[in-house]
């Protein structure tokens, strides 16, 4: 006698629309002894800002240098030891309001425990510390932008 095949390609099929159309990276259910996670690959791109032309009167633009091969390396996700990973899925905010400066620039000196970051999930905003003492030395994400687990969010050195 055949043996019955749990497997529903259509809820297969259905859990796929669903992350598409959600923009969620993966999805699991389980039911009974069956469990289905459907997941897809999340490739975040790397973008340098441009200055315009300056006015005469007006002071020169500051313009972040574009990112080193290590720092490209790292956002892609080679492992880097100074990295500062997102604990969770959330949005990341690099200051505390919006009319408030960065917690950390590029450059700045951080000591172990000090708040870099905040990531912003179900409403919860959650402080990202420093792990380590050290200079701040990349940070790969923007103010309001989303981060998934395990993201970098930063490098300290």
């Amino acid at each position: 006698m055949a043996k019955e095949n749990p497997f529903d390609p259509d809820l297969v099929r259905e859990l796929a629309n669903l992350i598409a159309d959600t923009d969620l990276s993966e999805i699991e259910v389980e039911k009974g002894d069956l469990r289905i996670r459907v997941a897809r690959m999340v490739t975040a791109a790397v973008t340098v800002p441009v200055a315009a032309p300056a006015a005469h009167h007006a002071p020169a633009p500051v313009v972040a240098p574009p990112p080193s091969a290590a720092e490209i390396a790292t956002k892609a996700g080679a492992p880097n030891p100074g990295a500062v990973l997102s604990p969770m899925v959330g949005t990341a905010y690099r200051k505390p309001s919006p009319d408030a400066k960065n917690f950390v620039e590029i450059g700045s000196k951080v000591q172990a425990g000090d708040k870099v970051l905040l990531v912003e999930a179900m409403k919860t905003f959650n402080e990202i510390v420093a792990p380590r003492s050290g200079t701040v030395t990349a940070i790969f994400v923007e103010d309001g932008t989303p981060v998934e687990y395990g993201e970098p969010l930063l490098v300290i050195e």
